[in-house]
């Protein structure tokens, strides 16, 4: 990005909140302090009424740029992130962002509008195996009530005992992992914080009562304390895989904390490292013979744990009083048929 660029840059993002750190901009821009107090002063000589306060940040004072125009990669990528909201939204995120992006394509050049209808048709994201939610306002709702500092009575269906229970949650963020989207807050029934499924919850409503803010923890600290509670330290494993299976390891090595990778001739040494030793060594299972451990003693013992007990399942004796009890999937489907005419002929 050449300078007169960011210079632009930076007073868009200076219109975007009320205040705005140094900081902030040097990150954004991947620019030192010191070229963002350089391009601020530029500004400012340029006429631009930019506030200071000393520790705090950058603000504007009564300032506004006229209405920009998108650019055909800037067009392009809300219609990306717009395909993964039709996935992972429910239908009052979906409607206010289609309402959106109905209104840029509307200032857009008439050969980037022609781009987005034909990029539309040649982009596509999987629909996600989720449950579905009860309503389709949640995501707003919840959002809204975050922004606000609102409590909300919600009805949740809880999975571990299959119970619903009603709840006074004061909500401190929203955040998505393991396929679901979870309403963190901190819940006034058990006197704690909770993680709650938001496609588990049956009712929502604002309540519009506020609650203090300060109080509680952050979505950041919330996740810091989650993580530091479960942490635990990780194992770097070296093993080696035949290569003419490693591609197939394909995105799945990164799963288990890839680290480096030696070619060997006709194999190839990798190193991982994670804390879950159990589900690397059920991951590893799967490839059988193509795969060896070298390190550490650790992994070793929990393969050959897990290799014991598939022999010793699938291996055991024949049951006598069992017709079907040692049956290859070969004679499986024959021996079945023949059961079942002897039955008809009784």
């Amino acid at each position: 990005m050449n300078r007169l660029d960011r210079l632009t840059a930076i007073l868009i993002h200076l219109q975007t909140k009320r205040v705005v750190r140094a900081q902030e901009l040097s990150d954004r821009f991947n620019i030192s302090l010191r070229t963002v107090y350089r391009d601020v002063r530029s500004l400012e000589e340029a006429g631009v009424p930019i506030g200071a306060e000393a520790g705090v940040g950058y603000f504007l004072n009564d300032y506004h740029l006229p209405p920009v125009s998108f650019t055909n990669t800037e067009a392009s990528a809300l219609l990306l992130a717009g395909k993964l909201i039709e996935k992972w939204a429910d239908k009052s995120i979906r409607t206010e962002f289609e309402s959106a992006l109905f209104k840029i394509k509307s200032v857009l050049k008439r050969h980037d509008q022609e781009h987005l209808d034909d990029l539309d048709k040649l982009v596509s994201v999987s629909n996600p195996v989720v449950r579905q939610p009860y309503s389709d306002t949640l995501l707003t709702t919840i959002q809204q009530a975050v922004a606000r500092q609102h409590v909300l009575d919600v009805l949740y269906h809880s999975g571990y005992n299959d119970a619903v229970t009603r709840r006074e949650v004061e909500p401190v963020g929203l955040y998505h992992y393991g396929m679901a989207w979870h309403l963190i807050g901190y819940c006034r029934v058990r006197a704690d914080y909770r993680d709650f499924r938001v496609d588990r919850i049956r009712e929502l409503t604002d309540t519009n009562q506020r609650f203090p803010r300060h109080e509680r923890l952050s979505l950041q600290e919330y996740l810091e304390l989650i993580k530091r509670k479960f942490d635990r330290p990780s194992v770097v494993a070296t093993v080696i895989f035949e290569k003419a299976i490693v591609r197939h390891l394909n995105e799945q090595k990164y799963i288990w904390g890839f680290l480096s990778e030696e070619d060997l001739g006709e194999h190839v040494r990798i190193q991982l490292c994670t804390p879950f030793v159990d589900g690397l060594a059920r991951w590893l299972l799967s490839y059988g013979k193509y795969v060896t451990i070298e390190e550490p003693p650790l992994l070793l013992d929990k393969m050959r744990s897990l290799a014991g007990e598939v022999n010793a399942h699938y291996g055991k004796a024949a049951d006598p009083n069992d017709p079907f009890s040692g049956q290859t999937p070969e004679n499986e489907g024959s021996d079945r048929r023949e059961r079942k005419v002897q039955l008809s002929v009784v």
